[in-house]
């Protein structure tokens, strides 16, 4: 195609314009952004992956106390990043986004990997 007949590449400018039409988009992007953001919870996160994983699984794996890890994991199942399932008198947590997958593995990617 000549020159004259391309079409612009898009500048920073286009992609603001793009981003102010999907503000509940970022809202919700900053919502599990922010839910991510303890040390605590990114480990959870990380070990749950995509697997199930039971609240006892976890406190043994991150190495605090029981209530502590509940109460990290209630902020998240609050912030839509976790579900939950119980089975007898144990909970089980996998993460209910495919989103937040994603995110924690390209975490893992840019800061796990050397």
């Amino acid at each position: 195609m000549p020159p004259s007949r391309r079409k612009p590449a898009a500048g920073p400018s286009d992609d603001i314009f793009e981003l102010i039409g999907k503000s509940d988009n970022i809202r919700e992007a900053s919502s599990a952004m922010q839910a991510m953001a303890h040390p605590l919870r990114l480990k959870i996160l990380c070990l749950i992956g995509k697997e199930e994983v039971s609240v006892l699984e976890i406190v043994e794996a991150v190495g605090t106390t029981q209530s502590n890890v509940s109460q990290h994991l209630a902020v998240m199942r609050e912030r839509g990043l976790l579900e939950a399932r119980k089975e007898a008198n144990k909970v089980f947590y996998r993460i209910g986004d495919a989103r937040v997958l994603r995110m924690i593995s390209l975490t893992r990617q840019i800061f796990c990997s050397f």
